[in-house]
This record gives structure tokens, C-alpha cells and sequence, in this order.
């Protein structure tokens, strides 16, 4: 069909085909471009342990000093724990290096003596792999444009918790292969779909059902990704919200709360909270100063599902252990669920082991039944009574 002769839904299509592909091209430059940023740093902090100048002086703990004077400089994600992160990055994929030498040589001549230190991309050469220690082997490793162009750095954060090279290269191809989100990644990983691969006498038709079951990438930008919003001077708010409607319902929840005047203080919308190596986010943090004790509440524009519910359990348990001061009640979980116009209510109450105060909260905070007719209407009201 030809443009003079299209009609009204060829249009449609047409502009929502290129809708699509202008945001898969801002998440790729984006990403991109973020990604080759924190190889380059994590390149001149290697450089700068081998021949810096005044590195005796900093030792082992040029990392903190580097993350101080960055952080100072208003740097996002230049902690100790990045920098260390960066500096893992540049040593396990140093076939990154031609990518990334356009913005080696904004530092100036100097610049170029990390080409120097840097191995061959072939694979050839006089460079000792000991030096890295976890690059993968050339025969099974992809080009560093091959893998800047498919994954995100979050993804690479994903894969530098694995240690074993072969295993990476595998987790790499894979979820190049099946345009993995990185969720879809930390899941096979969880699963141990490397292990199970190698002991399936049918590998084949494992990968098939594996890459049949997996969610594929969305083309656009990734809303809950930390690293790229940070990294282009978006607040986390802006960052963290599921979508319009999610951001819109949690407004009026979190109205709703105040409104009821049962005790509701607000202490933080979209909280960060990282254990370990993984960052969460809670929408709203409430104190209740009738029951003492905080209340975390998530929403899901989605059906319940456990895994969310044992997330949920997650922070409230983070929040028990170092939240709570002296006089405090363990705190509670509230997941608030919905999906079209049904809506589900579940608690988390994890270490409370006090059937009083259970009682209590149950009389204090609003019940499952007001909660879902709210959520209800508040979703009717905002989609005009049509789905989303």
C-alpha cells in the first residue's frame, strides 16, 4: 500500500511503527552512551592503580578518596560500590576498548597511553590474561560493539556478579539471543538455566522453551532503571513510576491516607532501599503515630503474585532491622494489587508475633474492603471506565 493510498488504520500503524522505533533509538543511545561513560571510568581508575603518580599515597584506598571527591563534585553513581563496579566492568570486557576510544581521547594526549595497557580485542598479543582475570576466553567472548549495542549497563551489572567467565558468555549470548529484559535475565539466572542447560541431554529444546516462557525487552526507555535516569538528571520519581496511571493512583492513596486523619505521617514517596547488591523501591513510606510503628505501602498495576508479595516482606523486614528505634512496633506491609477493575489487598507483617497488635493495626488502618473499592473508583475514574 502505497502513502497516497493508505487508509486511517495503515496511518495509525505507520506512526505508532515509528513511534516505536524512535524510542528503541533514544534507549539505545542512551543506554549506550551511559554504559561506555562508566567503562571509561572504571578504564582510567585502572589505569591510574598501575602508573598513577601519587598512588602510593592513596594505596588501597585511592576507591573511597576517588568516591569522595567524585560524589562532592555532584557525580551520580560514582559511590565506592560503582567505582568498584566500573572498575570490574573494564577488566572483564576490555573488548570495549574501540568503542570506547572516543571518549578516552577527550582526556587529551595523556589519554592515550591506556591503549597501552589495554589487550588486543583479537586476542592475540602479549597481553596477560592473569591481568584481569575475568575476561572471557576469545573463542566464545562477543565484540564490545556486538554487546554495547545489545544490553544496557544494567544488564552488565546483572552479569558481573558471575564470576565464571564461561558462565557470563553464556548468560550474554542468551540474553542477546532472546532480547532479554534484565528482569527476564535476573530470573534464568536465579533459575539456574546455565546448569540446567549443561545437564540437559536435549539443550536445544531447553533454549526453546526457556526463550518461549522469557518476556521480551520493551524497545522503550527503561522507566525503572536507576542507572539511565540518574544518569540524564531525572528525579527518582520521574524514574520509578510503573506508568501514568500507577503515578496518578498513588497520588490519590496517598491523599486518601492523610485525609482518613487515623494517625498517617508521610515520611518518603518511591524510598530507595538497597540490600546488598539490589536496589528497591517502596511508593510510600508512612509513620503511624497512633500505632507507632511504619506502614509500607507497594501498588501493583498487575494481578497479586507472591513474588511481589515476598519482595514486600523483604522491605518490611529491611525496615525492622534498621528502622525501628526504641518504642517502635515492628512495621507493616501494605500491597494494594489491581487489575481492570478488581483489587486485592494483602498484608505484610512479618516478625509480628503480637496478636494484640495485630488486632490493633487491624482497627487503626483502613480495611481490605475500603482499600479496594477506593482503588477501584480511583482506577475507573482515571481510565474513564475502559482498561489500560
Amino acid at each position: 500500500m502505497t502513502e497516497e493510498t493508505q487508509d486511517f488504520g495503515a496511518l495509525v500503524e505507520l506512526i505508532g511503527k515509528v513511534h516505536d522505533e524512535s524510542a528503541a533509538i533514544v534507549n539505545r543511545s542512551v543506554n549506550t552512551t551511559l554504559t561506555l561513560r562508566n567503562w571509561v571510568i572504571g578504564h582510567y581508575i585502572d589505569r591510574y592503580e598501575l602508573v598513577g603518580l601519587d598512588r602510593a599515597k592513596y594505596g588501597a584506598g585511592v576507591i573511597s578518596a576517588l568516591a569522595e571527591a567524585l560524589t562532592g563534585r555532584g557525580l551520580t553513581r560514582c559511590d565506592r560500590r560503582e567505582l568498584n563496579r566500573y572498575l570490574k566492568f573494564r577488566r572483564a570486557y576490555p573488548q570495549i576498548l574501540e568503542s570506547a576510544t572516543p571518549l578516552l581521547k577527550l582526556g587529551g594526549p595523556r589519554a592515550s597511553i591506556g591503549e597501552t595497557l589495554s589487550p588486543p580485542l583479537s586476542g592475540s598479543g602479549d597481553h596477560d590474561p592473569s591481568a584481569i582475570g575475568e575476561s572471557p576466553s576469545p573463542q566464545f567472548g562477543l565484540s564490545g560493539e556486538r554487546l554495547l549495542r545489545s544490553l544496557s549497563f544494567s544488564h552488565f551489572a546483572e552479569l558481573l556478579e558471575i564470576e565464571e567467565p564461561l558462565k557470563r558468555a553464556f548468560y550474554e549470548i542468551e540474553c542477546i539471543r532472546g532480547g532479554w529484559s534484565v528482569r527476564a535475565l535476573q530470573r534464568q539466572i536465579a533459575s539456574l538455566y546455565f546448569e540446567r542447560s549443561a545437564w540437559s541431554a536435549d539443550k536445544e529444546l531447553l533454549s526453546q522453551m526457556t526463550h518461549a516462557a522469557v518476556e521480551r525487552a520493551e524497545p522503550r526507555l527503561a522507566i525503572r532503571d536507576p542507572y539511565v535516569f540518574e544518569f540524564i538528571g531525572l528525579r527518582a520519581e520521574d524514574a520509578l513510576s510503573e506508568s501514568q496511571l500507577e503515578a496518578a493512583l498513588i497520588r490519590h492513596l496517598h491523599d486518601f491516607l492523610l485525609e482518613l486523619g487515623h494517625g498517617f505521617c508521610l515520611e518518603a514517596r518511591q524510598k530507595s532501599i538497597v540490600i546488598g547488591s539490589t536496589r528497591g523501591f517502596v511508593d510510600l513510606v508512612f509513620y503511624h503515630r497512633v500505632l507507632k510503628c511504619h506502614v509500607l505501602i507497594d501498588l501493583k498495576i498487575d494481578k497479586f503474585t507472591h513474588e511481589n508479595f515476598g519482595q514486600l516482606n523483604t522491605y518490611v523486614n529491611w525496615y525492622r532491622q534498621h528502622m525501628m528505634t526504641e518504642g517502635d512496633n515492628p512495621p507493616i506491609g501494605l500491597l494494594l494489587c489491581t487489575q481492570k477493575d478488581n483489587a486485592l489487598v494483602q498484608y505484610a507483617t512479618a516478625n509480628v508475633a503480637n496478636d494484640i497488635f495485630v488486632s490493633k493495626y487491624q482497627v487503626a488502618l483502613p480495611t481490605s474492603d475500603e482499600l479496594e473499592r477506593f482503588l477501584a473508583a480511583k482506577r475507573r475514574e482515571l481510565t474513564g471506565g475502559g482498561e489500560v
